[in-house]
């Protein structure tokens, strides 16, 4: 058991799921290894059997507040986060001084939409762990959804003060300041935020979407194809940049004779893989991949990607490039500034439509059709956008 602990803090997780396995041969009944051999599979992306583990020790120890606190962490890295907002309160209610199940407990009460009241314990979160960057992010984000855009500033601020802060949660920090319009906007999303953030996002993803924030882009752009002449005959091979679980994929899959998929997410890609659609599929950024594989392509789609992007030139240059003669770029945007492209609140790049088609024509390519359109719901509120099909002139 030691040396598996051992192992576990030193990140072996196979060779410290290896022994968690042998104490459980000798005592099925120990519940530590139960746990940690559950906290193993979470790390490795095996929730369900993660899940199995943590509920065994919790049969045999109900009122652990660790395993507790561990059953609801695994609940909310599954999208069950009602069930996990449970369990980190049972947890809580034992050991109320656990800053990391109060801020499990705040980050699952934003995912639910409840980001005013997740600022209670993310608050008591920093204030018992004032040198967790993770906590501080957290507490901006929260602040940021529940409209406190100062309080947001601050505990950004407060991360990025903190000394030995990781480059990546630094930024993590900047990005989210300058979409409070504290400082420049990058050209892109931080890779690991984006990253990270649909890893979390994955088991829950296309409900979210479809039933909260009635989304239906991937129908659109669908639609659009036709109206630009694309016949549904699968006939194309196609490449779904930032195809996420598969609801693009599903959209596309009636023009491909082939299709391949690409995302940073292997959480998403995971759930993609289900779908049955894709012939391959690829975790790794569109701008590494692209260049790699000129004229492949006849259909290059990206549905809800470049709204993670600002300056676009070398995106669209890079679809461009990837495709064959005779191909078409399609793809969304998120509307509503007057320059080139703006961050906006939400966290991703609004674009200047009339300022894209002048990009589009420096690149050589042509409109085939256009539409306005409602991406989704957002805070009851609908988010304009637009989708769009070039050509090569």
């Amino acid at each position: 058991m030691h040396e598996a602990v051992a192992r576990h803090q030193a990140g072996d997780l196979d060779g410290a799921a290896v022994r968690y396995e042998r104490v459980l041969a000798l005592r099925p009944a120990d519940a530590n290894a139960l746990n940690l051999l559950g906290l193993v599979r979470r790390q490795q992306g095996d929730l369900p059997s993660a899940l199995a583990l943590i509920r065994r020790a919790l049969a045999l120890q109900p009122e652990a507040p660790v395993f507790l606190a561990a059953l609801g962490g695994t609940l909310a890295g599954a999208g069950q986060l009602g069930p996990a907002v449970e369990a980190l309160r049972a947890a809580l209610s034992r050991r109320p001084r656990d800053p990391v199940s109060l801020r499990n407990l705040g980050q699952a009460l934003c995912g639910l939409g409840r980001a005013g009241e997740a600022l209670v314990p993310l608050r008591q979160a920093v204030a018992l762990a004032p040198d967790s960057a993770e906590a501080h992010l957290a507490l901006a984000h929260a602040c940021r959804e529940a409209g406190q855009a100062q309080a947001a500033v601050e505990a950004a601020r407060a991360a990025l003060a903190l000394p030995a802060l990781s480059p990546a949660l630094a930024e993590q920090a900047h990005f989210l300041l300058a979409a409070l319009g504290e400082g420049k906007a990058p050209e892109r999303a931080p890779a690991a935020y984006v990253r990270d953030l649909f890893d979390q996002y994955a088991p829950r993803f296309e409900q979210e979407l479809e039933e909260r924030l009635a989304y239906r882009t991937p129908v659109a752009l669908a639609e659009l194809l036709g109206e630009a002449g694309l016949a549904a005959d699968g006939s194309r091979h196609v490449l779904d940049l930032g195809c996420g679980t598969g609801l693009s994929g599903r959209a596309l899959a009636p023009f491909a004779r082939v299709l391949e998929g690409l995302d940073l997410s292997p959480r998403m890609l995971a759930e993609a893989a289900r779908q049955g659609c894709y012939a391959a599929l690829h975790e790794t950024d569109l701008l590494d991949f692209l260049p790699r594989h000129p004229r492949a392509y006849d259909l290059v789609a990206a549905v809800d990607v470049l709204n993670y992007l600002g300056d676009l030139r070398p995106a669209l240059a890079a679809m461009a490039a990837a495709l064959r003669p005779g191909g078409a770029l399609a793809f969304s945007v998120e509307s509503g500034t007057s320059g080139s492209y703006a961050l906006g609140p939400g966290l991703r790049y609004q674009h200047d439509v009339p300022a894209l088609h002048a990009l589009a024509a420096k690149l050589d390519l042509r409109c085939l059709a256009e539409r306005t359109v409602v991406l989704r719901q957002e805070q009851g509120q609908p988010v304009l956008g637009a989708v769009l099909v070039l050509g090569r002139a």
